[in-house]
């Protein structure tokens, strides 16, 4: 249990360095902006997968009594996360953590009249439905922490985004969007028409999901259907 504390507060001190901005602006400053995203994205992949191999080797220490019923929440939870990570890869979002900025159309929201955070919410989705699933004291360490930084992240990200954009803008571009999923809609700022996130993230994302449960057997040890079928 030592090193998965380790590694999740080796997780924690990398994942601050954004938020600490002369420290990054001096880094970003000596070795330029590219060099330093691409090195702290190699970073983060070890450090996570640090993070995911002492969760595999740490002793089991039970919490509280396994429920069967919890094994459907991650089966149920998944697929929607998947289509929220891979829509995050494709669709053009100016307002969150993404791999496209130009392009989006706020008057067809589309995915992001869902949530203007897919890959955050695929996150949440992923860590609150495993939290539920595991009963033992590392998968509340790691998929707690996930959980409560997935939640808190959001805020940050709006308040850097109205920095950059103008808050004029980032109404504009905000205006049929929501943090929490289906708020814009539920609110009336989105039609419901408008959530239709696309065949290449909906597709995608059952691919993912199909693949996630080839491998979790073999790669984690336990078969996600165990307590289901």
């Amino acid at each position: 249990m030592t090193e998965l504390f380790l590694a999740v507060a080796v997780f924690l001190l990398t994942h601050s360095l954004p938020a600490a901005r002369p420290l990054r602006a001096r880094i970003v400053g000596t070795i330029g902006r590219g060099p330093y995203l691409a090195g702290y994205s190699v970073l983060s992949l070890v450090v996570l997968a640090w993070v995911a191999m002492a969760y595999v080797r740490a002793p089991y220490v039970p919490v509280w009594d396994y429920q069967g019923w919890a094994a459907w929440v991650p089966l149920v939870t998944m697929p929607i996360a998947c289509i929220l990570g891979v829509g995050a890869l494709v669709v053009a979002n100016p307002l969150s953590v993404g791999v496209r900025r130009r392009g989006f159309d706020p008057d067809r929201p589309g995915l992001l009249a869902i949530t203007r955070h897919p890959l955050i919410w695929a996150f949440i989705l992923w860590a609150a439905g495993h939290l539920v699933a595991n009963e033992d004291l590392a998968s509340a360490v790691l998929f707690g922490l996930l959980l409560v930084l997935s939640l808190a992240g959001p805020y940050g990200i709006d308040a850097k985004a109205r920095k950059e954009l103008g808050q004029a803008e980032w109404r504009r571009l905000s205006a049929r969007t929501s943090n929490w999923p289906f708020a814009a809609v539920v609110s009336g700022r989105a039609r419901l028409r408008d959530v239709w996130p696309g065949w290449v993230p909906l597709l995608g994302g059952l691919v993912v999901y199909a693949a996630l449960l080839h491998l979790h057997g073999p790669v984690i040890g336990v078969q996600p259907w165990v307590g289901v079928l």
